[in-house]
């Protein structure tokens, strides 16, 4: 994940700037830096997959369009114009899955079910049948507990 292009473009997405607070600017590698961290730590203690967390950390935010999730609001409200939708979750799998290139003859990242399952899981249960796209990763079931420490260690960092 860390050798991705994605991951390298989170660099140039703006996270939080508060002039107001400090002058300490952040950008979402920082931030999915920080997440991995304290995700790590924690499923460390919490006698977790540390490597599934910590790669579920950082792809988290790979899926996500510049302006936060305000970028994501208005771009779901653009798509659906088309009778489409924006979900960073899906987008992040495409991502991994169609966009990166890292070998010549294979789309996408190598990577496990467990990955690619937490990456369309991390920020939210899936009901059955919701999404169809969505149907492999065992939608009934809950997100596993790395992909909810995730979610947790999100709302942690800045």
């Amino acid at each position: 994940m860390i050798h991705s292009r994605a991951f390298r473009r989170l660099e140039a997405k703006t996270q939080v700037f508060a002039p107001s607070l400090c002058d300490h600017f952040r950008n979402r590698l920082t931030h999915t830096i920080e997440v991995a961290q304290i995700a790590r730590t924690a499923a460390n203690v919490l006698a977790l997959d540390e490597d599934l967390t910590e790669a579920l950390a950082l792809a988290h935010d790979i899926g996500h369009p510049p302006f936060a999730h305000a970028g994501e609001e208005e771009l779901n409200r653009q798509m659906q114009r088309f009778g489409g939708h924006f979900d960073h979750n899906q987008h992040a799998l495409r991502i991994v899955d169609s966009f990166e290139q890292r070998y010549a003859r294979f789309p996408g990242l190598n990577l496990t079910f467990e990955v690619r399952e937490g990456i369309v899981k991390h920020s939210k249960d899936l009901a059955a049948g919701q999404q169809p796209e969505f149907a492999e990763y065992l939608p009934a079931l809950r997100p596993p507990l790395e992909a909810q420490l995730i979610d947790l260690a999100d709302e942690v960092a800045l």
